[in-house]
């Protein structure tokens, strides 16, 4: 394995750890993963890795999912020289610069889709993917101009789950979900109206599509009108929302188990 030991923190193939907002990794497709749980999983995958940043005992305990990758860039620092690289604190001893694998067409995406509009919070959308994974609902569907799926936070909050999706990003919402509906997706959007159909009396599609909204406005009317149906979770009285992670966790079992029982 190419082992490089790093005595120069400023070579350029370092850039990447040294920068982390979102638009330093649009133009190449990069990511940029970290702690071992995260990497390890990553590494179970067929994403392309680029390069991993990473202790002597990382590399010493986890030898068995590196030597076959064919990684040509294995850095070699210690934990002190790593939080000089990336200019914080850090409490893991590995990180995992990749690309971003390629996206899923619309029409590649499995029966059961998640779905979000809006979502501002990156730790939503990595808790929602795992989530999403654990419940065997392996399509997700997010906005373009909101924050990349891949991003460092939504994977680390993830545990690296996101991997397991098939993911696509839209840019119009409304032709999204046209083009959904022409697929045969019955699209159920997810907020508290009146007339709303409570989650435990929902009949479930074969296929559809769980759209979630923003965590403080919601889903526009506009937007519930080119939707099939509006379900809602029964909470009692004076509880206005659960947070959307939540909610979307809530609403993919139900929907998943219900078509296992009828």
């Amino acid at each position: 394995m190419n082992f490089i030991t790093i005595d120069d923190i400023n070579i350029p193939e370092l850039n990447i750890y040294h920068q982390f907002r979102d638009h330093a990794f649009t133009a190449d497709q990069s990511f940029v993963a970290d702690s071992p749980k995260v990497v390890n999983l990553l590494l179970e995958t067929d994403i392309t890795v680029r390069s991993i940043l990473a202790t002597q005992e990382y590399y010493d305990t986890h030898n068995h999912l590196i030597k076959d990758k064919g990684i040509s860039q294995l850095f070699v620092a210690s934990k002190a020289l790593m939080q000089e690289i990336v200019g914080h604190k850090i409490h893991h001893n590995v990180m995992m610069h990749g690309t971003r694998p390629a996206q899923a067409t619309l029409e590649e995406l499995d029966d059961h889709i998640i779905m979000l509009d809006e979502i501002s919070s990156t730790q939503n959308i990595g808790s929602i993917a795992r989530s999403a994974a654990a419940l065997g609902v392996n399509s997700y569907l997010l906005p373009t101009y909101g924050p990349h799926p891949y991003s460092r936070r939504a994977l680390r909050v993830s545990m690296g789950h996101i991997s397991m999706l098939k993911t696509h990003l839209y840019d119009d919402i409304f032709k999204t979900i046209q083009t959904l509906k022409t697929n045969g997706y019955h699209i159920y959007a997810a907020e508290v109206i009146p007339g709303s159909t409570p989650l435990s009396n929902v009949k479930v599609s074969d296929k559809w599509v769980l759209l979630m909204g923003h965590e403080g406005s919601g889903i526009s009317q506009e937007i519930l009108d080119v939707c099939d149906e509006v379900i809602t979770i029964e909470m009692i009285e004076g509880v206005k929302s659960f947070n959307v992670a939540v909610a979307a966790s809530i609403m993919m079992y139900q929907l998943i188990h219900k078509i296992k029982k009828d």
